[in-house]
Parts: structure tokens; C-alpha cells; sequence
């Protein structure tokens, strides 16, 4: 029998995920959850949407898991929210790996992240908790992607790097060995990063500089 999973989220990100766990996993998706302000529609893909304020009423703990399906928003910050506040209600989350993704087999991948297909994860990689990992990355040995990271298409991350909490890796980055990328950072799309980077900062450019008095958390994602 499928495990029942209810997405948290009505987006395209949401819609994207359904196809992925209903398709390609062992998961069945029964409904969508959104916050009561924002729950305009009673269905969406031919699948309740129901208030989030009252999930346990309608899907508890016991009967289903959870995929908190929410992009880069507020610099992760709202997709961490959900999976926090739903992890202290007493839900278990699922984590979805493409079956057309490499992943070694001592590569380890926390709950509630999301890799897509084309993704290579060389063998001591760790990913950790609320991550997406969108198509076709690279992530080279030893590295370790921190929680609540979202890594856009076709990102370079070679071996024995680190990616800091809350972190947005934009498409076509490059990150050279033995990188550690700090927490709250913005990497800028095709960025070459060579250097250990600061919290809370912007990059961009090849090579990556920080731009002067901008701070990620005033990025919209």
C-alpha cells in the first residue's frame, strides 16, 4: 500500500512535487494544505485543499506524512517555519531522491528534502533537513549541504565543501574544494566562488565578491 502524504503549500513548487512523489515514489499525495488566509480553492489537482490550522482534524500525525512544498521564500525562512511547526505537532515528513538522480549509497539526506533528477552525490555527502536540491547538481565528496539550503539547477559544488544553514546556491555556480559557504548567504547565478564567504552577505560575479551593503535577507526569492 502507498504511504499517504499531505503537501504543505498550493504553489507550483506544491503542484511540481505532486507529480514527483505520485509518479516516482511510493508515496500516494490525498491533499494540499495552506494557511487558512490563503485557502481561496477546495481543490487543486483533484485533491482537498484543507486549512493547515486544523490539519490533525482532517490528516493526523498517525495517519499521514507531510512534504513542506515551498520554494526559496524569505530566504527559506518560510518553508523552515512550516516544517518546524509541523515537526512539534508530531508529523513525520517524506523525502523524495528522483530515481534518475545518482546518490552513493553512503550518501545521507535528512527528512523533508527534495533532490531532483540529474543530481550526482558523491559518496560522504551529507544533506541535511528542508533541503531542495533542484536539477542536475553536482555535489562532490565530503561535502555537507547544512539545513534548510535550496540549491537552484546546475550548480559545482566540489569535495569537501560546506554550505551554510539557509543558504540559496543560484543555477550555473561554480564552488572550488574545501569551500565553506556561510549561513543566510545569496550566491548569484554563475558566481565563482574560491573563497570562504560571510554571513548574511550577497555574492556575485567570477570571481564571487560580496556586494557592499546588501544584506541576502533583502533578496526576494
Amino acid at each position: 500500500m502507498p504511504k499517504r502524504l499531505v503537501l504543505i503549500g498550493a504553489g507550483e513548487l506544491a503542484q511540481i512535487a505532486c507529480e514527483y512523489f505520485e509518479h516516482d515514489s511510493d508515496y500516494e499525495v490525498v491533499a494540499f494544505s495552506v494557511e487558512s488566509q490563503y485557502l481561496s480553492q477546495a481543490e487543486l489537482a483533484g485533491r482537498p485543499v484543507v486549512s493547515y490550522e486544523t490539519l490533525e482534524s482532517a490528516y493526523p500525525p498517525s495517519e499521514v506524512e507531510l512534504f513542506v512544498a515551498i520554494p526559496a521564500s524569505d530566504l527559506n525562512r518560510l518553508r523552515t517555519r512550516f516544517y518546524l511547526d509541523a515537526k512539534a505537532r508530531g508529523y513525520r515528513f517524506a523525502t523524495y531522491v528522483s530515481s534518475r538522480a545518482f546518490v552513493w549509497r553512503n550518501a545521507e539526506i535528512g527528512e523533508n528534502s527534495f533532490i531532483f533528477e540529474n543530481n550526482v552525490i558523491q559518496p560522504f555527502v551529507r544533506i541535511g533537513n528542508n533541503c531542495i536540491l533542484w536539477s542536475g547538481n553536482h555535489v562532490g565528496h565530503r561535502t555537507v549541504i547544512c539545513d534548510h539550503v535550496f540549491v537552484a539547477s546546475h550548480a559545482v559544488i566540489s569535495g569537501y565543501c560546506v554550505v551554510g544553514e539557509s543558504s540559496f546556491i543560484g543555477v550555473n555556480t561554480t564552488f572550488n574544494d574545501h569551500v565553506t559557504v556561510a549561513a543566510d548567504n545569496v550566491i548569484g547565478s554563475g558566481a565563482l566562488v574560491h573563497r570562504d564567504t560571510e554571513p548574511g552577505k550577497v555574492y556575485v560575479g567570477s570571481p564571487a565578491k560580496a556586494v557592499p551593503g546588501r544584506s541576502s535577507f533583502d533578496v526576494r526569492l
